[in-house]
């Protein structure tokens, strides 16, 4: 127990130093350009909320906030931020004033440091290596009786080539995925192109959206099919059936009550014959073999899958260069920005992960036993969204800073003090709010989701 919480506070701190790491690095960024620029900087805030720690050096207050969550510079000259950041200690009416190009320097710097990060981290991936699972490629290792695919005539073993016309590499992972273009189709049907017995054929099938309540985030579009799951275990849930039985990641289940397994569609049967008795399992680890014995709960009267706690799919390195891995991350938020504003498309902002939502996930990826690998080439992925998104011409935002200076340029007048208050207000009430709004639905995958099962379908 008392390890368990250790455990616990130990994984929330990484998640607090690697998520803070993100934003302070790219707050640096408008700070160094600011004091490279001459413009003034009032305070350099690592958290926020009232300060526990504060001192001024030469001119600059730095502070430690109370809560602990990114940071922010705050510099009256670029543009009035006290929505966010306070009211300025100076009138911007007593600062001397500052050339557009000036501006959009300090607001460029701050996207600019986010790529850098970014570009290091993924220098460090190429180096350790990103774990991948051997499930994701684009084979089909279940369809749902009498779902969409079925009905269509999709089948297990087939390798889906491409989705309406997208090539695929991957069956979850990515904007390249299966999954994803499922997700993102537009048309009443969705094409698959799938390689069958040394033939590509191209099959139309229907889609299904499951309901969901009100408080979790609309349902996407789904054929119901699943990837190929090899009986390799990839991670084992804590205090899961799995775990006490003795499963451990990495294992590779070989037999069941004797008989031999090779997919995970075999299990299900033996599963159904043998509930409220028990599985004699054995594994391979480390090239030996390890009898275990695996409890089954009984049968319910909804006939609902076991869930033995076990995210089926060992993991393998892969080394992908780093300018690969900043693209691909690149791609991913253009393709999710282009499907968010489809007006075909099912994907809409409450699919966006906020904070919570992406601390979440940190917290969830440093469970598992590569977490450190994982997280940095996520973290390749969260920078190189801050730095695209924060570029975007909507105030508050640098794209917003830079968007206004260039204005500015253009007039060769400041624009009026008063109107960029309003302006600037304005946007950040309306971007405080969207925030809140992603951070109800984080809160509701918080405290609805479920561990994995051991059937998956998409």
């Amino acid at each position: 127990m008392v390890f368990d919480i250790l455990k616990f506070l130990f994984i929330c701190l990484e998640v607090v130093l690697i998520f803070n790491l993100l934003i302070i690095v790219h707050e640096l960024g408008h700070f160094l350009a600011a004091k490279w620029r001459g413009l003034v900087v009032e305070k350099f805030a690592i958290w926020f909320g009232k300060p526990i720690w504060k001192k001024t050096i030469g001119g600059v207050e730095y502070r430690l906030g109370s809560i602990p969550a990114g940071g922010f510079v705050a510099i009256p000259q670029l543009a009035p931020m006290e929505a966010l950041e306070g009211k300025v200690e100076q009138s911007r009416k007593n600062l001397p004033p500052v050339k557009p190009l000036d501006k959009i320097l300090v607001a460029a710097a701050g996207p600019l440091f986010s790529f850098g990060l970014a570009f290091v981290m993924a220098c460090l991936v190429w180096v350790v290596g990103k774990p991948q699972s051997e499930i994701d490629v684009p084979t089909i290792g279940f369809v749902k009786a009498g779902g969409p695919a079925d009905q269509a005539g999709l089948r297990v073993g087939d390798v889906i080539v491409s989705v309406d016309g997208h090539p695929v590499k991957h069956f979850v992972g990515g904007t390249d995925s299966v999954k994803w273009r499922i997700i993102r189709s537009e048309g009443e049907t969705i094409a698959f192109t799938v390689r069958r017995e040394g033939q590509e054929i191209t099959i139309p099938s229907g889609w299904t959206k499951p309901k969901t309540s009100n408080w979790r985030r609309p349902a996407l579009r789904e054929v119901q099919i699943g990837p190929r799951l090899t009986p390799g275990i990839g991670f084992v849930v804590r205090g899961s059936l799995a775990d006490q039985a003795g499963i451990r990641s990495g294992d590779l289940l070989t037999t069941v009550n004797g008989q031999p397994i090779f997919n995970l569609d075999e299990i299900g049967p033996l599963v159904d014959a043998n509930r409220g008795k028990s599985l004699a399992i054995v594994v391979e680890r480390n090239g030996a073999e390890v009898p275990l014995t695996l409890p089954l709960p009984p049968a319910t009267p909804d006939a609902k899958p076991v869930n033995f706690g076990i995210e089926w799919g060992r993991t393998t390195l892969v080394y992908p260069d780093p300018i690969t891995q900043v693209r691909d991350s690149a791609t991913s938020i253009f393709r999710m920005v282009g499907a968010l504003f489809s007006p075909k498309s099912d994907v809409k902002a409450a699919h966006f992960s906020g904070p919570v939502g992406i601390m979440r996930l940190y917290y969830q990826i440093f469970e598992n036993e590569n977490g450190w690998r994982l997280a940095l080439a996520f973290s390749v992925l969260i920078n190189v969204n801050l730095a695209l998104l924060n570029l975007l011409p909507f105030p508050v935002l640098d794209g917003g800073h830079i968007t206004l200076a260039i204005i500015e340029g253009i007039r060769r007048k400041p624009i009026n003090v008063r109107v960029l208050e309003i302006v600037q207000t304005g946007c950040a009430l309306l971007l405080i709010s969207f925030m809140l709004y992603l951070t109800f639905y984080d809160v509701g995958d918080l405290f609805g989701s479920k561990p994995p099962v051991a059937e998956k379908s998409e």
